[in-house]
């Protein structure tokens, strides 16, 4: 049997895997609760001031970029912590370059959404 066959079943176990991963990250990472909370609020203001298509695609995609970057840090640490338990410099940086990712895209996302926002007030 050829190991490299497409199969739906395998197509729709690595959804399955991609659940587990998404319930991991939002059960063992705190920072995206604050994240949810300030895009919820972000989606309340997009629909109180009638935001334009592009400024809903521009918070939709700062957004996911923010998301995006917590998981691949949350799996950075995840991994880390499993292949250096013990402290070492390298893998200290390697965090905090993850975590440095997560803040710049932070800081990315903010910036987007005071050039959209700001004009209301």
């Amino acid at each position: 049997m050829n190991k490299n066959k497409f199969s739906i079943v395998k197509r729709a176990q690595s959804f399955t895997y991609a659940g587990r991963g998404l319930a991991v990250f939002l059960k063992g990472t705190h920072n995206v609760w604050i994240h949810v909370f300030v895009f919820f609020c972000v989606l309340l203001a997009g629909f109180y001031f009638q935001i334009t298509k592009t400024d809903w695609c521009m918070i939709i995609i700062v957004s996911g970029m923010v998301f995006v970057s917590e998981a691949f840090n949350t799996a950075i640490e995840i991994d880390i912590d499993l292949t250096s338990p013990e402290y070492h410099p390298f893998a200290k940086d390697t965090k905090d370059v993850a975590a440095g990712a997560v803040l710049l895209s932070t800081i990315t996302a903010i910036i987007v959404g005071f050039i959209i926002f700001i004009p209301y007030f």
